[in-house]
């Protein structure tokens, strides 16, 4: 029989600093190669886009010089210097003519995202959002899939969209981090005429995780199933958060159903309850957010206050329409909010 080998609390420790000087160091050489692949291809892209210039004066030169140049490399490095790929390089150094703009914690598979997006600002929106929230390129392409970027224009300037993104400005309203509709294709539930709360609930809790990346920037997980008592009555929210951004509670009741009046009054209450007994002098507002499948937007803003800021109705998707559907779905947002714009601007004018 082996022997069980103790050890003191100093050599315990000693194993503990070195393994993690060998994972850093394991990860450092995982980032350093990913980021050499970059470098390989913005200079790739540099020297094709140099030699292409060259013959500027025929058009189809770029695409005759690289075609060539892939048939020679194919043979020799691999599917990583098709035609294709050559053509992304070329594209890559154009869009980030400026070798030191490059940041050394994105792989080519991140490039290749940001470089898919032809609008500046959006692009710009999504690389910082990837660094400010750590974003794999999987979830850099599963936010960019489900337009996050417009799903925010749906209620906010651009300018005040980027300010919050390049950290210029603190998010102000639950707007400006609460998206309608949300998607959450991540649960894997499906998709049938009634489901029970308490399914959605923990579906919800198992990938915790992807919920706060499709919640937004600021949100900490706080309680699940949160007992209030109101003299002999007791209630009990669904899902509580906090925002770091906002500096507030954020409450949300889940409904497998389409909202109503009663369930805003009764989210109502819970805001009102956490204001006055849970919320520090200092916090802001508890916000509300009634998680629904479908509302009626003219009822909504009929059953609540017209100056409420703290109660919002989101519609979920349990899964992601086709782009066509999330564009229409977006831009019919969009023209929404600039109507109410135009109307806030027309009563100031008066």
């Amino acid at each position: 029989m082996k022997d069980i080998v103790t050890y003191s609390a100093s050599e315990n420790q000693l194993y503990e600093d070195v393994r993690a000087i060998i994972e850093e160091a394991r990860a450092n050489a995982v980032r350093s190669v990913d980021f050499n692949r970059v470098l390989m291809y913005w200079k790739t892209g540099r020297r094709v886009f140099e030699e292409e210039q060259k013959g500027a004066d025929r058009a189809d030169y770029g695409s005759y010089l690289i075609e060539r140049l892939a048939q020679r490399l194919e043979p020799g490095y691999g599917s990583g210097f098709t035609k294709r790929q050559l053509e992304r390089a070329r594209q890559f150094y154009r869009t980030y003519p400026n070798a030191s703009a490059l940041r050394p914690q994105f792989n080519w598979t991140q490039y290749k995202l940001l470089i898919s997006i032809s609008d500046a600002d959006k692009r710009e929106y999504y690389e910082l959002e990837s660094v400010n929230n750590c974003w794999t390129a999987r979830e850099l392409e599963r936010q960019k899939n489900s337009l996050l970027y417009e799903r925010l224009l749906k209620s906010n300037d651009k300018e005040a969209v980027l300010a919050v993104a390049r950290k210029e400005r603190i998010p102000e309203s639950p707007m400006e981090v609460v998206k309608d509709p949300m998607y959450l294709e991540f649960l894997g539930l499906e998709q049938k005429a009634h489901y029970y709360e308490s399914e959605l609930e923990d579906t919800l809790i198992t990938h915790l995780q992807e919920f706060l990346m499709e919640l937004g920037n600021g949100f900490l997980f706080n309680y699940r199933q949160k007992r209030i008592l109101i003299e002999d009555d007791e209630y009990k929210v669904d899902l509580v958060f906090y925002n770091r951004l906002l500096r507030c509670f954020v409450l949300i009741d889940l409904k497998t159903h389409k909202a109503t009046h009663q369930d805003l009054g009764q989210l109502q209450m819970y805001v009102n309850y956490y204001d006055r007994v849970e919320k520090l002098p200092d916090e802001n507002p508890t916000i509300g957010i009634l998680l629904c499948t479908e509302k009626n937007d003219t009822a909504v803003s009929m059953t609540l206050p017209e100056d409420n800021t703290t109660i919002i109705a989101s519609k979920y998707e349990l899964y992601l329409p086709s782009t066509k559907q999330l564009v229409e779905e977006v831009e019919e947002g969009k023209r929404e909010f600039d109507r109410k714009k135009q109307l806030e601007n027309d009563d100031r004018d008066d």
